[in-house]
């Protein structure tokens, strides 16, 4: 039976990592990436385990296994994670509804990843409604950027209510990237 829940354990910490690490770009072939899409970044398991102690990430579990997850990231971690430094950087820069984007109450979603097998089943969506139920009423914004190679993942995020803000060239890896919100307030 698949659960939507928060990360609770060691256990999940390991069962997110396991999944990452399957997914990869490195790790997943070209056509797989065009059509499933990939994750970018490879976590450190004491940063997100510290990650996951100030604020619980979104887990969908079968069993005690993990089939997905969508990561909590306070703006405090964002120095933790050198491939998400431009990420923040640019948040505290940027301008939405007429008003600087540090002056919102926000966190970014670290990471998104959906188990092969459990795509297609909405798994995605209920993972970020649960999110918007644990968080909704503390953080106006839920903010994230996605490769703009990542088609799969830009579409998800729009169906779920994201809205692009931004794009930028990281000249580190060579690749144009997707800011983008969801607006709880």
């Amino acid at each position: 039976m698949l659960t939507i829940t928060t990360v609770q354990s060691d256990a999940d910490v390991r069962g997110i990592l396991t999944l990452q690490h399957a997914n990869l770009r490195k790790n997943v072939p070209v056509d797989v990436q065009v059509d499933q899409g990939f994750v970018t970044v490879e976590h450190d398991p004491d940063v997100l385990t510290r990650m996951n102690q100030a604020a619980p990430s979104v887990i969908a579990k079968d069993g005690d296994t993990v089939v997905g997850y969508a990561l909590t990231m306070l703006p405090e971690f964002g120095t933790d994670v050198p491939e998400l430094l431009p990420l923040f950087d640019l948040i505290n820069t940027l301008i939405y509804n007429e008003k600087p984007l540090k002056d919102y109450t926000w966190y970014v979603m670290g990471q998104v990843c959906v188990a092969n097998g459990y795509r297609g089943q909405q798994v995605f969506d209920r993972m970020f409604q649960h999110h918007k139920e644990v968080y909704g009423d503390r953080y106006q914004l839920l903010i994230t950027d996605i490769s703009a190679n990542n088609t799969r993942s830009l579409r998800a995020h729009t169906r779920v209510g994201f809205k692009s803000l931004h794009e930028f060239y990281d000249p580190t890896i060579g690749e144009t990237w997707v800011i983008v919100a969801w607006d709880w307030t």
